[in-house]
């Protein structure tokens, strides 16, 4: 029923097992993908029941994700789980999650609440950016910002009920595989950052794009963009692309999706 990729680079098994125990107890699923862009490949992953992939150089993270898709999609499997290896879950949350896009057959994308280790909420609702969303979010202090970024990032939605959203973290998605015969996979211009944008955009076009808070995650995640002076520039430089693709301050769709979602939430 459910086919899992997992995208690793240089990563040991141990900082992985936590959640692919929780996948394997799961019950659902079929096939866990372990796409390795290490330069070197590494004999931790090469477990009974993973199924290893070594691409020998980093090619980034929707294109090494996609290598797993197209295999996802060949054999007719109906729902493929993206997920970083950072997240921990309980393994009943996956079947709760595929019983509810089961049950609704219009959704494409399905993401749970994202908490940090602390418990405190991951604000990963978003509208579709604009590049001031961006700039403001990196540059400027939190006090000027706050007020944008709070309607940017949905809270008065309070992260407590199932909504329909416009842009979904690519920290956990929950895919149906027919939404991306439709929308297509993700876009390998993008090395790293704006893949998940651009993906919930598309498959936004054809299916619902979800929040299910219902059941949550833990993402460990450090933010390395904002930790790292190279990774701040592969950000900037893949957002660059991004908006070359979609427009920059003349983005129609994004205006109008947004504005619907802002007169829906009153944000």
């Amino acid at each position: 029923m459910l086919h899992v990729s997992i995208v690793i680079y240089k990563h040991l098994f141990s900082e992985t097992k936590t959640l692919i125990d929780s996948l394997r107890k799961s019950g659902i699923v079929d096939k866990i993908f372990i796409i390795d862009n290490s330069p070197v490949p590494s004999c931790d992953f090469k477990h009974e029941g993973l199924t290893y992939i070594f691409t020998g150089k980093n090619i980034g993270y929707g294109a090494a994700h996609n290598i797993a898709l197209r295999k996802t999609i060949a054999a007719g499997v109906p729902y493929h789980l993206v997920v970083n290896p950072d997240i921990t879950m309980d393994a009943y949350i996956l079947k709760e999650m595929v019983d509810y896009m089961e049950q609704n057959k219009e959704i494409g994308h399905l993401m749970p609440k994202v908490i940090y280790p602390s418990g405190e909420t991951q604000y990963l609702c978003k509208l579709i950016p604009a590049p001031s969303d961006l700039i403001f979010r990196r540059f400027l202090p939190k006090k000027w910002t706050e007020k944008r970024m709070s309607r940017f990032e949905m809270r008065n939605t309070g992260y407590d009920k199932i909504i329909d959203v416009p842009y979904l973290s690519g920290c956990f998605m929950l895919l149906r595989t027919e939404a991306l015969k439709k929308a297509g996979l993700f876009d390998e211009r993008f090395f790293l950052y704006p893949e998940d944008i651009d993906l919930t955009r598309r498959i936004g076009a054809y299916y619902r794009t979800v929040f299910y808070p219902p059941v949550s995650v833990v993402h460990h995640h450090a933010q390395e963009s904002y930790k790292s002076l190279y990774m701040m520039f592969v950000h900037i430089w893949n957002l660059k692309k991004y908006f070359n693709k979609w427009g920059w301050f003349f983005d129609k769709q994004r205006k109008k999706i947004n504005q619907q979602y802002i007169k829906q939430y009153n944000l």
